[in-house]
């Protein structure tokens, strides 16, 4: 059973960084995959697991960069999620080396593309942010699923922009990107609803994120007249919003997710601010918390169903 989406009182907040939640853990002999370690909320991720002892394997669409970025932090091994040939290829050469995976974050991502279109004609922030992730676990499956294993989904509060557009999950007909961007973070929360439904019994749970508004080379697509606009940053380039966490606040939550205690026997919960989150009413009245849409048990494993069809690979079929 898995616990209500609800808050536990973690001690931790919005200010919370990756080191505070990591005190008085001692990773020694773990391992962890943070993919996009070598970049924004993932560099820091990768830095805050290897301070505290684990062992930090890096896969990296551009492995040179990542390289001189987590030089004496992280292995690197090159993996591009937006192609599944790639993704076969890497989990071979993992699973070819015997080890088992502790922590499985899945942290790299695009947000507001531009259309593109990858693999098979299949839109691009669908394909990176969830097909990709969804078929790399699926692959590493073996190596994940032992007693005490956590996949990490990082998502995003702009799972609020869309649902899952069943009918047209590529955006064959008419594009816009914030509403792709949404259905792939809905997608990234559902892919942990039922992966931790799924894996339960091996001692694996999955858990889903919003990591909070900070500036990272995400936001590589968004011209700077957009981000203005928003409020996000001035016209000289600097921070606009001092609500926006630090790339170290940002790592926070799924650093905790991926590691706390407190989660012990928890699982297929949406969380933020380093802490369980709170359903959020979906006519866009609250501030945080999740959309029943992204939580939905028969949502999720319709988005699994669609995925495993898609990308032919399904560990548990």
């Amino acid at each position: 059973m898995t616990t209500p989406q609800h808050k536990i009182g973690s001690g931790f907040g919005y200010r919370s960084t990756a080191e505070d939640v990591l005190r008085g853990i001692d990773l020694s002999g773990k391992l962890a995959i943070v993919t996009g370690g070598y970049s924004g909320l993932g560099l820091e991720t990768t830095r805050a697991l290897a301070r505290a002892g684990a062992h930090v394997v890096v896969p990296a669409r551009r492995p040179a960069t990542a390289e001189e970025a987590v030089a004496g932090l992280a292995e690197v091994a090159e993996l591009d999620l937006a192609d599944l040939g790639s993704v076969r290829d890497f989990a071979e050469r993992f699973l070819a080396s015997g080890r088992r995976i502790d922590m499985m974050i899945n942290n790299a991502g695009i947000m507001a593309a531009p259309l593109t279109r990858v693999g098979p004609g299949w839109e691009a922030q669908f394909a990176t942010n969830h097909l990709g992730h969804y078929a790399l676990v699926n692959r590493l499956w073996p190596a994940i699923a032992h007693e005490g294993a956590r996949v990490v989904s990082v998502s995003s509060f702009g799972h609020r922009r869309s649902g899952i557009r069943w009918d047209d999950v590529h955006f064959e007909h008419g594009y816009d990107k914030w509403e792709a961007y949404g259905q792939a973070k809905t997608a990234n929360v559902l892919f942990a609803v039922h992966l931790d439904a799924l894996g339960r019994d091996s001692g694996v749970r999955a858990f889903s994120l919003h990591p909070g508004g900070i500036l990272t080379p995400l936001q590589r697509f968004l011209p700077k007249e957009e981000m203005i606009a928003n409020g996000w940053i001035d016209e000289a380039g600097n921070p606009a919003n001092a609500d926006f966490k630090t790339p170290e606040q940002g790592a926070a939550t799924q650093v905790w997710a991926a590691t706390s205690p407190q989660l012990a026997g928890v699982g297929g919960v949406y969380c933020e601010d380093c802490d369980i989150a709170e359903p959020a009413a979906e006519d866009g009245s609250s501030t945080g918390g999740v959309y029943a849409h992204a939580t939905d048990p028969e949502q999720a494993a319709r988005l699994w169903r669609l995925s495993a069809e898609l990308t032919g690979v399904d560990a548990f079929a």
